[in-house]
């Protein structure tokens, strides 16, 4: 397995270039950036641009494991509103393209929401519409992923939906495509259930690991902590993830080192890298 972090562990307010460099510092082989509004892979950023991105995180010795995205949380592909539901297309189609670009392999899709409890004011969807939403948004993009040879790892993440292994298998064997598959996230599937149950029921159709740790007893958002200090099984997840033989990139997404690091926020990402490290070796 291979070790990167994403984007969203630094603070907010540093430059790409030095959250590139801090990763390299720390050990890390690969970075995972995002597709956002305000950072430096945007929704109209250039061919140029993007490509110019890729090339400053191979500058300092890292590999572009993955692009993420935030964006699918103001525009749900699930919604009953045909303009949300159009820009999530939107954002998915620019996700593909921007992967390309940046010549890595695959991308980390949010396919709907049935609800958001961190997210005030959130629309309430029936689950059932929101799954055949869901399927359109991942059909059309189809084709456009099949051209550029992008995976759509589909992610399990607070939105009410794919609650369970056996739901997400089932969602992405629809398709029946190698372009589908699963970005698995460690800490998000504790909150309701094993990550190791997920791994194993998964299998080969896990194409990207996130990384974090949660305590159970807080129950919110508020409960994801560093690495090794939350309920995470972590032997059973590393000896999952071997059970299935899976050496691709685990990409920490940790919570945003301020406040918590105010004073050193590099530091979250070394020990980050030091707990990624200990947990490899498991």
């Amino acid at each position: 397995m291979k070790k990167a972090i994403n984007i969203w562990s630094f603070p907010g307010d540093w430059e790409l270039e030095k959250k590139v460099q801090t990763a390299a510092e720390a050990g890390f082989e690969g970075f995972e950036p995002d597709l956002s509004d305000d950072g430096p892979l945007g929704m109209k950023s250039t061919a140029a641009e993007v490509r110019q991105v890729g090339r400053l995180i191979r500058s300092h010795g890292l590999e572009v494991t993955s692009l993420a995205t935030g964006l699918y949380w103001g525009a749900n592909a699930a919604s009953e509103f045909a303009k949300n539901r159009n820009a999530a297309a939107r954002i998915l189609r620019r996700q593909i393209e921007t992967a390309a670009r940046l010549e890595t392999d695959t991308i980390l899709v949010v396919p709907g929401a049935v609800g958001a409890d961190f997210i005030p004011g959130a629309e309430e969807v029936p689950y059932d519409l929101a799954w055949q939403r869901a399927g359109e948004l991942i059909s059309n993009a189809l084709p456009l992923a099949q051209k550029h040879g992008i995976t759509i790892g589909i992610e399990n993440v607070w939105n009410k939906f794919l609650l369970s292994p056996l739901e997400m298998k089932l969602f992405v064997d629809q398709f029946s495509d190698k372009q589908v598959g699963v970005y698995f996230d460690v800490g998000n599937a504790l909150a309701n259930g094993y990550p190791e149950h997920w791994i194993q029921i998964l299998g080969k159709r896990i194409r990207r690991v996130h990384v974090k740790d949660y305590r159970r007893a807080v129950g919110s958002v508020d409960g994801f902590v560093d690495l090794l200090s939350g309920d995470v099984n972590w032997p059973g997840v590393v000896a999952a993830l071997r059970e299935i033989r899976y050496t691709g990139w685990c990409a920490a997404e940790m919570i945003p080192p301020v406040p918590f690091y105010k004073h050193s926020p590099q530091t979250l990402i070394h020990n980050t890298a030091r707990a990624m490290d200990g947990i490899f070796a498991m």
